[in-house]
């Protein structure tokens, strides 16, 4: 059911100000008078959404040793969510309610299979992988990755060969935030894995997109919609991309910046 609640932070969130991703992995936060460090649960550039004096929120778990982590943060008056450990979990909880049509059955997280691979769930007979996307363009359209990932090109391919052994397969995009109208693999950013699930679709593999919607008090499911894994004008998002340059990627301990340029289209 649309507008379900799914998740809910065990605790209240505490509200800062971002000012800065240090070295990938930590996130410093003004909060008050202190500035604290955060986790940051995201390995991507995370394009467009590293924007210094944002308001942010953080969840806390007393007792690491980074008790604090970045889970949300307000965009032009949007809640968007940046911690990529989530989607899987809220995924679960859809598929255990059976809220996703035709995704009904025994649900089994975290399954291996073939030669080293691993599937974020089996449902029923049905091999689902997760992708989590937070990039949206002014065009409405949710691109993933933000950044090349071999990984999940590894990923679509080995399901492409189960789905031309008869095992059915799907990937299900992930975005958590509520303004996207559809999700496209990203040829701007990674067209090795855009051609990849334009060949799992023509081998069988099926695809689905979900938005998952934070707010203060958790998340809910806010649907579904298209994904679109045809070709694409792609140089028509390259200047979208330009624009977010200066609010992305990371700061290093030498002083310079990593994730910032992205790479010409090799395809």
């Amino acid at each position: 059911m649309q507008d379900e609640v799914i998740h809910r932070w065990a605790r209240p969130l505490i509200e800062g100000r971002l000012v800065r991703r240090y070295e990938r992995f930590i996130a410093e936060v003004r909060v008050g008078r202190d500035v604290v460090r955060a986790h940051c649960v995201n390995p991507g550039r995370m394009e467009g959404i590293v924007v210094p004096d944002s308001r942010v929120w953080l969840s806390e778990a007393p007792g690491r040793a980074l008790p604090f982590t970045w889970e949300l943060l307000e965009l032009e008056g949007r809640l968007l969510g940046v911690n990529t450990s989530l989607p899987n979990k809220l995924v679960g909880e859809l598929l255990r309610r059976e809220l996703l049509p035709g995704l009904v059955g025994e649900v089994r997280a975290e399954q291996a299979y073939g030669r080293g691979h691993r599937v974020d769930f089996i449902v029923g007979e049905r091999f689902v992988e997760v992708k989590n996307c937070h990039l949206v363009y002014p065009d409405g359209v949710g691109y993933f990755p933000d950044s090349e990932s071999e990984r999940a090109t590894k990923h679509v391919e080995a399901l492409t060969r189960l789905v031309k052994k008869g095992v059915p397969a799907t990937v299900l995009f992930t975005v958590q935030r509520d303004d996207a109208q559809a999700v496209r693999p990203s040829a701007l950013h990674d067209p090795a894995f855009a051609l990849a699930m334009r060949r799992a679709v023509r081998a069988g593999v099926t695809t689905r997109a979900v938005l998952l919607v934070p707010s203060l008090q958790g998340f809910t499911f806010g649907g579904e919609i298209a994904v679109d894994t045809e070709p694409y004008d792609v140089e028509a998002t390259r200047p979208f991309a330009k624009e977010l340059e200066a609010t992305t990627g990371w700061e290093r301990k030498d002083g310079g910046v990593s994730g910032r340029v992205l790479k010409s289209p090799r395809a």
